[in-house]
């Protein structure tokens, strides 16, 4: 096991290009042992600066690449690998599983949460800290230590994914010269405070053994929508479909990412003005994606905030584009902002800047 700074080590587990992150995180007060699996793909370069953090969506996990045990690919496998857009000839690809990640019941998925043991043994359940977005920060920069990197090359992820890449750029921009959200935005708006978070709570007060099958019927609602819905389930049983969904998720932490999700708000860690100036002054580069039609994050969220940056003389790409599955486009559609991924994992990008104090945490 190689040790990291600050008691983060990272240590291989499973099969090859997967390893646990171990650590210790205080988390509303409370000393909380994590431990962490993740993926890696390519080598680390000798200047340890070429660490590209790919960042999951709400129900995803470790396997962004690669084959999946029922032999599905990952769900960003189109673009993980060689001559790909996170080209893993150049590039160390690394995933991290979230804390309290939907799918604990994998024995496969390492994480910890509720449904996880406590160190007296019996799971954390109720005990378990309610964590923010500052806090799986705080955890994926444990992972950066493990690592021993200087800085990110790039963070990047959709939708729950993207939110984390922009946690990043406005927490430690020092750290992630380059920042890519697809189907994302910078704060947690009304549908996902005002209409999501209330159905899914709503969906699983229900109790029973039918809570966890409601909530994911919630989340693929909003993620296909209306239209993709339609297309995707014409001919196929969606009940049989959710459950196959229940058997390695727990409600639980299906209820603990829905929560968390709604701490993300980057203009209350640093107002847009000072974040701007940071952006500028560390030379950061931003590319954000969305889908129009998003039952998650309507475009406008993202496009409004890209073009007060662009003003503000900040590098910030945003693209839109349409897609038949609706916000799971991020996943499914990745042929539609491969080429600007690309240009910007490739563009130049100023050296960060060495001991700046980190943002205000909140």
């Amino acid at each position: 096991m190689t040790p990291g700074t600050s008691g983060w080590t990272r240590a291989p587990a499973g099969g090859p290009g997967t390893f646990e992150l171990r650590g210790e995180l205080t988390i509303q007060g409370v000393a909380v042992p994590l431990r962490l699996g993740g993926q890696a793909w390519g080598e680390l370069n000798a200047a340890r600066d070429n660490a590209v953090l790919v960042c999951h969506h709400y129900t995803g996990t470790m396997r962004a690449a690669g084959r999946n045990p029922d032999g599905t690919p990952g769900w960003w496998d189109t673009l993980i690998g060689p001559g790909r857009a996170l080209d893993t000839d150049r590039y160390h690809v690394v995933c991290l599983n979230t804390l309290g990640n939907v799918q604990v019941q994998d024995p496969a998925v390492v994480t910890t949460g509720p449904a996880t043991p406590h160190p007296d043994g019996r799971p954390w359940g109720e005990r378990f800290p309610a964590w923010t977005m500052a806090d799986l920060h705080a955890a994926q920069r444990g992972l950066l230590r493990a690592l021993g990197a200087p800085h990110w090359h790039a963070v990047t992820g959709p939708s729950f994914g993207g939110m984390q890449a922009l946690q990043w750029a406005a927490r430690t921009p020092a750290l992630a010269p380059r920042v890519a959200a697809i189907v994302s935005s910078p704060v947690a708006g009304p549908v996902l405070r005002g209409v999501f978070g209330p159905v899914l709570r709503s969906a699983a007060s229900a109790g029973g053994a039918s809570a966890l099958h409601e909530t994911l019927r919630v989340i693929t609602f909003f993620g296909l929508g209306a239209d993709g819905l339609e297309a995707t389930f014409r001919r196929d049983d969606l009940d049989a479909y959710l459950r196959t969904r229940t058997v390695n998720a727990d409600l639980a932490h299906v209820l603990e990412i829905g929560r968390a999700v709604q701490t993300h708000d980057i203009t209350a860690i640093c107002p847009p003005g000072a974040l701007h100036q940071q952006w500028r002054e560390h030379g950061t580069r931003l590319l954000s994606v969305n889908v129009r039609g998003d039952q998650f994050f309507p475009a406008a969220e993202m496009r409004d905030f890209a073009a007060q940056a662009q003003a503000a003389g900040v590098t910030f790409n945003h693209l839109e584009f349409d897609s038949p599955r609706g916000h799971l486009g991020g996943l499914a559609d990745t042929d539609a902002f491969e080429a600007p991924l690309r240009a910007l994992l490739e563009s130049d990008a100023r050296p960060p800047v060495r001991s700046v104090p980190e943002v205000r945490r909140v």
